[in-house]
């Protein structure tokens, strides 16, 4: 999971363990928000009736010692001001029940004494706490409504924040790691952002990228040299030898011994053509401008393998859709990448056995495959089958380098070329080359 994901989906929760406390919590608010409302209202209403009475008197409500009460429509609300006992005082809001017209209701009532002369007043304002529960439900949905909607605001600009902030590390993998070549051997270009720890990152890949770019190229340089400087010695050593053949003092025992060294220079003398090859390859030295038809180079391939084919009595059969045409490749290389993988299926071959090479079109790719009847592979040795020097326990009698096959590898990453194995011990194995679009004429 991509981490803008996870830090959008943990602010979700977040907000949604929120929302759910809110609603949890909701009622008692709203309920505490009526109770505050209605409170302050009737206070409200107390001091303007103080007010009256100060103004004009108290004669305005009572006469002759007359109770005064009035109720609202309905019996919502009522205002009731009596004369109350000289020692009586009250000053309270409260939830009390009160009897009206044969009907009981309940009411929130401020309940306040005041003085006016020498006489003591009480004075009662009540507002039924039915109406007041009438708009909790209301408030309710309308601050749920509001919440919801707030929430989906903020994890909207969550979710563009963190693709905001995030985006330099997004630029830094895609450019830095996924979208480079390595080793790229490029120069630094510096990620823009202001987050010093994204910076960091940055850097620390560019030095760590550079590090083992030196190491390869430290690598490269040393094969390449090496194979250079081997092969001199290696053709004194062997025209020494055949130098010492038409010497007529030596002995047959001494040709065997001298044969055998021959043999050994001939060997070495491959492994480091192979290893200059490989070398030459992965430092580019080699130029794609050649167009071949396939159809051609199989045929060439054939007329050079035919000899082996028929020591071992090996069918070979070409199945080829359709014949295209390579372009910006490299001939000689091309021909040693099928040469390799024909000769291994041959060498690995079991007698009487066969090699069909497949050919078709699949979408905008053209795939080649090679199956043999082989001895095959075993299921641990294939991830390993195209390291250096990596002999594949396959037969012992074979002399095998351990280098044809990342010569194979070598050149179809050159080319931009997908590489397969499939096999199963005792059954055979399958190469499949999967050639992309741009090296087929259209």
């Amino acid at each position: 999971m991509k981490l803008k994901t996870k830090l959008t989906l943990f602010n979700a929760l977040s907000k949604l363990v929120i929302v759910t406390l809110f609603v949890l919590l909701l009622p008692s608010i709203i309920e505490s928000i009526n109770r505050n409302y209605t409170d302050d209202r009737l206070i409200k209403q107390k001091d303007k009736l103080l007010q009256i009475v100060k103004e004009k008197g108290i004669q305005t409500y009572i006469e002759d010692g007359q109770s005064y009460g009035s109720y609202l429509p309905l019996k919502e609300e009522y205002i009731s001001l009596d004369e109350a006992e000289p020692d009586y005082y009250a000053d309270t809001i409260q939830n009390e029940r009160r009897s009206v017209e044969r009907d009981t209701i309940d009411y929130r009532i401020l309940s306040h004494t005041f003085m006016v002369g020498k006489k003591n007043y009480l004075l009662e304002i009540g507002k039924s706490t039915e109406t007041i529960d009438d708009t909790t439900g209301p408030l309710q949905n309308i601050a749920f409504l509001i919440l919801l909607g707030m929430i989906l605001l903020t994890i909207l600009a969550d979710l563009v924040y963190s693709n905001y902030i995030l985006a330099p590390l997004s630029r830094i993998i895609r450019t830095k790691l996924v979208g480079a070549k390595f080793p790229s051997f490029t120069s630094y270009a510096q990620v823009k952002t202001t987050t010093s720890d994204f910076q960091h990152l940055d850097l620390s890949i560019h030095k760590m990228i550079v590090t083992i770019e030196h190491a390869f190229q430290k690598e490269r340089e040393f094969i390449s040299n090496a194979s250079h400087e081997l092969m001199t010695p290696i053709s004194i050593l062997q025209s020494k030898i055949e130098n010492m053949f038409q010497q007529e003092d030596i002995n047959d025992e001494m040709k065997v011994r001298m044969l055998e060294m021959q043999k050994i220079l001939n060997r070495l003398k491959s492994i480091t053509k192979t290893l200059l090859l490989i070398s030459q390859i992965e430092n580019e030295q080699f130029l794609k401008e050649d167009e071949i038809s396939l159809t051609d180079m199989l045929q060439d391939l054939y007329e050079e393998i035919s000899i082996r084919l028929q020591e071992k009595n090996i069918g070979y059969a070409l199945a080829l859709s359709e014949d295209v045409t390579l372009v910006n490749v490299n001939k000689f290389l091309l021909f040693n990448l099928l040469f390799n993988l024909v000769n291994n299926a041959i060498k690995y071959n079991k007698p009487d056995g066969s090699i069909i090479v497949n050919g078709e079109k699949v979408k905008n790719y053209y795939v080649i495959s090679i199956n043999d009847t082989g001895i095959g592979i075993a299921e641990d040795e294939l991830p390993y089958i195209f390291d250096r020097f990596k002999k594949i326990k396959q037969s012992p009698k074979q002399d095998s380098f351990g280098l044809g096959l990342p010569i194979v590898k070598s050149i179809a990453t050159f080319h931009e070329i997908e590489l397969q194995v499939r096999s199963e011990e005792g059954v055979g194995s399958t190469f499949t080359l999967i050639i992309p679009a741009k090296l087929i004429r259209q």
